[in-house]
């Protein structure tokens, strides 16, 4: 929980360009009421505090049917306004997890969710994938279970899904972080996981329409996601 509270402070203080409607995200209100631990301990998130660029403070707080099933709010622009969102993991105590997107009006789009409690999802990250130049956000659902990485679009007030391809994988169980991301060596954006039984290192782009992985280096630990990343392999 320690590592977990660190990562949610350092979102808090986080500060993005001076257009970004929220420029700082962390959860708060730490609790047990839900009890998958998939993150490595029993405690989750009640509550989402949210700050704006003019300073002004905006708290959101689950029900306590809901937990933030996460490590910490992720700032993106998700629908190229030029101002930040703020992409979470939302979690059903009795349908799982959702990937949800909150501004300071409240949540404003969700993915379905996932039907089951003890159903999660881990983020990858926000980027545009295609060089069509809208963001795409994605996400590998059920990561110990399914393995399929889908990647959506916030379009008109709602989440539309791209693609999905199954056999990949960002987190094994009792992880308290979430490797991989996007990366772009000069050829465009790339999702970086690992395969399904964490043998490669994978990067998958979104070629029309569709999800086309590749290996490109044998999977030895967090240090060969992170050479990924970092466009030396």
């Amino acid at each position: 929980m320690i590592l977990r509270a660190v990562l949610a402070l350092l979102a808090a203080v986080m500060v993005t360009p001076a257009s970004a409607g929220i420029r700082a995200a962390r959860y708060d209100a730490p609790t047990a009421r839900y009890d998958h631990a998939v993150l490595g301990d029993a405690l989750e998130w009640g509550m989402l505090r949210m700050t704006r660029d003019d300073g002004r403070q905006i708290t959101i707080t689950l029900p306590e049917s809901r937990v933030f099933e996460d490590l910490a709010p992720r700032l993106a622009d998700v629908d190229g306004d030029g101002e930040n969102e703020v992409v979470v993991v939302e979690t059903s105590l009795k349908l799982g997890a959702q990937l949800a997107i909150y501004d300071e009006t409240g949540k404003i789009a969700a993915t379905p969710f996932l039907g089951r409690p003890y159903r999660w999802l881990a983020p990858v990250g926000v980027a545009d994938l295609d060089g069509d130049g809208y963001p795409e956000i994605a996400y590998v659902e059920k990561p110990h279970l399914r393995k399929i990485l889908r990647v959506w679009r916030y379009r008109d007030g709602r989440l539309v899904e791209l693609a999905a391809l199954a056999g990949l994988s960002n987190h094994q169980i009792g992880w308290d972080h979430i490797p991989g991301g996007i990366r772009d060596c000069g050829d465009g954006a790339e999702i970086v996981t690992a395969d399904g039984d964490w043998r490669q290192v994978m990067a998958t782009r979104l070629r029309d329409g569709r999800l086309v992985a590749r290996p490109i280096a044998p999977y030895a630990g967090p240090r060969s996601i992170r050479s990924a990343l970092a466009c030396r392999n």
